[in-house]
């Protein structure tokens, strides 16, 4: 079973070490154009798209989870409807999103609640990189169907070409072209579209799955499996957005030096999130697979391992934080009061990875049972603990109160996954 969840992990975790050194790469070059200004910017037009794009995030999540079950069955022709399906819907969510852009960006802003100076360099940022939505939504729907058959590297593959494209064309941008920014926005564009038409020539080569017809991409009993998963996912998205929305408002609010602190700081838990999500997405294939052989044996035996294996890689990461953390915040950013500002916070950081690996955990192994109405309960209430904790403590302890609030809604989601374990052996009958 290690040498299963490694085969799987492995590749994600390579695939996923690219994506937080990406995020890093793009702090660190705008760390260095001379202000807080840009760091805070990225923050804001980075959340921006994490609201629309993480509506989004059942076209990987769904994919995956129902692929894995097809493959375990043996379903080739439900493979295929998959596939072709989250495709035809990933096309016209990025349409959508390319025209009705402008107004969201707007009221975005608006709610993010930050200086002048940051919202017009924030929308600049953003205006750029909405012409890349078709391609990342369709990016998400290849990586979850390639993680369902069980090929974690053509993921990986794909998504190194995503963010080695995406520093390239930045630091090309940046560094030769002086377009600050604007640099980094156009990297960003460009990146998915190279990724996404890589992705579909490994599909066509690869695995050369024929088109099903039309009426079995739109059938009824299709669909309604589809959106009722995907409907879960959607929702306890918008609770996921909604904590990281309110935690960056919540530092813009407070100034733009707390803003860039927390912008920092929030690097280390995505590095954390993506060697974890390595691990989940190894859940994600393994329990969907034994899921649909209706193998119980298997299934338990999986997520079993999976706990450890998060377990442990929990406590290496918060002795590494705890060792040289703070001093890599000098890499990040040349602003010392920004890093000053940072370390006043770091020891939130080190509790991260404890508190917080079992929910990543969790929620590959769900997400493969495709018993997404048990993440859904599991985020709902989380979210009520986060903005209960905030409401309580932010007033009494500043931007202290707001990490202990963001802790406090990780630590919940995966006890209540846990309390809920037994839904899923019971899938496998």
């Amino acid at each position: 079973m290690n040498r299963k969840i490694l085969a799987l992990a492995v590749p994600s975790i390579i695939t996923n070490i690219t994506t937080p050194l990406l995020g890093l790469m793009d702090v660190a070059i705008v760390g260095h154009m001379g202000s807080a200004v840009y760091i805070a910017a990225i923050a804001v037009g980075g959340t921006m798209f994490n609201l629309l794009y993480w509506l989004f995030g059942f076209l990987r999540m769904g994919s995956s989870g129902m692929t894995a079950q097809a493959y375990g069955a043996g379903d080739t022709h439900d493979i295929a409807v998959v596939l072709y399906r989250s495709l035809l819907v990933a096309a016209c969510v990025g349409v959508m999103l390319v025209l009705v852009h402008y107004p969201v960006g707007v009221y975005a802003l608006k709610f993010m609640d930050a200086d002048m100076e940051t919202q017009r360099f924030a929308m600049k940022y953003f205006s750029i990189l909405v012409w890349g939505a078709p391609a990342v939504l369709g990016t998400y729907a290849l990586s979850g169907w390639f993680l369902g058959m069980q090929n974690a590297k053509a993921s990986m593959w794909m998504s190194i070409l995503i963010n080695v494209s995406n520093i390239a064309v930045s630091f090309i941008l940046v560094l030769g072209f002086r377009l600050k920014i604007e640099g980094v926005a156009f990297g960003t564009l460009t990146a998915p579209w190279i990724g996404f038409v890589y992705g579909l020539c490994v599909v066509a080569n690869k695995y050369s799955v024929p088109v099903p017809a039309f009426g079995d991409l739109v059938d009824r009993v299709g669909l309604k499996r589809f959106f009722s998963v995907n409907v879960d996912i959607f929702l306890r998205t918008l609770c996921l957005v909604a904590v990281t929305m309110w935690f960056t408002r919540a530092g813009a609010a407070q100034g733009t030096l707390i803003l860039a602190a927390n912008t920092l700081l929030m690097q280390f838990f995505m590095l954390f999130s993506y060697f974890m999500d390595g691990f989940g997405f190894a859940g994600e294939a393994l329990v969907g697979r034994y899921v649909g052989a209706r193998d119980t044996n298997m299934a338990k035996q999986s997520i079993s391992m999976l706990m450890k294996w998060g377990a442990v890689l929990a406590i290496l990461f918060s002795l590494l934080y705890f060792a040289v953390g703070a001093e890599f915040l000098e890499i990040l950013s040349s602003d010392r009061e920004v890093t000053d500002t940072a370390r006043d916070y770091f020891y939130w950081v080190v509790a991260l990875p404890l508190l917080s690996f079992s929910a990543f955990s969790w929620d590959g192994i769900y997400i493969g049972a495709t018993d997404t109405r048990a993440m859904l309960v599991s985020i709902a209430v989380a979210t009520m603990v986060y903005f209960a904790a905030y409401c309580f403590l932010f007033p009494l302890l500043g931007n202290h109160g707001l990490w202990i609030a963001f802790l406090a809604y990780l630590l919940v989601r995966g006890v209540v996954l846990s309390l809920m374990r037994r839904r899923i052996y019971r899938l496998c009958r």
